[in-house]
């Protein structure tokens, strides 16, 4: 791939025109070049002759293309995510198979765990970007190891379908679920039972950590959104703000604003430092949809924290600035609801899960 920002004089490398020459096709040398207003030209050695092409876009990332599409899956997918370093990528959902892609290059897809009996509703990486963690509709959680292909630990005390499943970002590697079962679970990886439990009076529809791994953030069906001391076991706030189920619930890279999205329209995101004065509602983002199938549409920061973004029951994937709560973009592309969404932890890139069996990366500014 060339690097973009070159001299206007610097050669782009050699080509071949296709000529008409008396009725004969004739294949003649080109080379290219850049024009002084930025346009592609093609001179042509024989007569001295150009034709100037239309100039295609910067270039942003490290992808192939602008836009990776990437399919396989034979269900709705439902959860996808860049591991720590943003080489690859871990989808599942439906079809139970959580594939493992590479991010770079004709993004292959290198693996295929299974083991799950029902659907794959959420999936979070280790801190290491060895291990991936599922939470699935069979009423498990689980740990696979990614390079040796198979599942390492079954998370199985909880009784009805787990919805949400996250890992803390340093330290002791600890996980957390939610469930239909009215319980939040911390699991200790050097531990095969559970090390807290945390009882809800309603469904927990999604979870995840602080930035110190003290706490735990828990949002379910009755809308309001609970910070778990895992010191005390207790509740030291409750977040309202939301008016129907909370669907998806993320930490910023620097742990001092949660990110909500619900069921009510809304995408909202919230100041969680130890001290704040007045409210802690920060923001509030809309636009996105919900439809009757009330998936549990996830969300997502930018690395940088300038923008957030959701998923859509109107195929649409939507980005917007966190100071204005402008929308910046409006991605089309998919043919189904977008389930799930997530950044790039280094680079402008945006991946996008949907019920349409496919998984889009995208370039963004």
């Amino acid at each position: 791939m060339s690097k973009r920002g070159r001299d206007d004089d610097e050669e782009l490398g050699e080509e071949r025109k296709i000529e008409l020459d008396d009725s004969q096709m004739q294949l003649v040398p080109a080379k290219r070049s850049r024009a002084d207003d930025g346009a592609l030209v093609l001179r042509e050695r024989k007569d001295g002759g150009a034709i100037t092409l239309a100039k295609g876009p910067n270039r942003t990332s490290g992808l192939m293309a602008p836009n990776m599409r990437l399919s396989g899956h034979q269900g709705h997918i439902y959860c996808c995510r860049f591991n720590p370093k943003g080489t690859q990528i871990a989808a599942s959902g439906y079809d139970r198979r959580i594939t493992i892609w590479n991010v770079y290059g004709d993004c292959k897809n290198t693996e295929v765990l299974k083991g799950h009996k029902n659907s794959v509703l959420d999936l979070w990486w280790g801190q290491d970007g060895d291990l991936v963690f599922t939470a699935s509709a069979d009423n498990s959680g689980a740990v696979w190891d990614v390079e040796a292909g198979e599942r390492v630990k079954r998370l199985r005390e909880h009784t009805s379908v787990v919805n949400s499943i996250c890992g803390t970002r340093r330290g002791t590697q600890l996980i957390a679920t939610g469930s239909d079962d009215c319980n939040a679970f911390i699991y200790d990886m050097r531990s095969r039972k559970p090390a807290q439990r945390l009882p809800h009076e309603y469904q927990v529809t999604s979870v995840t950590f602080s930035d110190d791994s003290t706490q735990l953030f828990t949002g379910g069906i009755e809308a309001e959104i609970h910070c778990w001391d895992l010191r005390k076991e207790g509740v030291i706030y409750s977040l309202s703000g939301h008016t129907e189920t909370i669907t998806g619930l993320r930490l910023n890279r620097e742990g001092s604003f949660l990110l909500s999205n619900a069921m009510d329209l809304t995408l909202r995101s919230w100041d969680v430092r130890p001290y704040v004065k007045g409210s802690r509602a920060a923001g509030t983002f809309t636009g996105h949809q919900h439809d009757f199938q009330q998936n549990l549409l996830r969300c997502a920061w930018s690395h940088d924290g300038s923008k957030v973004s959701a998923g859509s029951s109107d195929t649409y994937v939507y980005i917007w600035d966190t100071k204005t709560s402008r929308i910046l973009y409006k991605l089309p592309g998919h043919k189904g609801s977008v389930n799930d969404v997530d950044f790039h932890p280094t680079e402008p890139i945006i991946l996008s899960g949907s019920s349409d069996q496919q998984m889009f990366l995208g370039e963004i500014v």
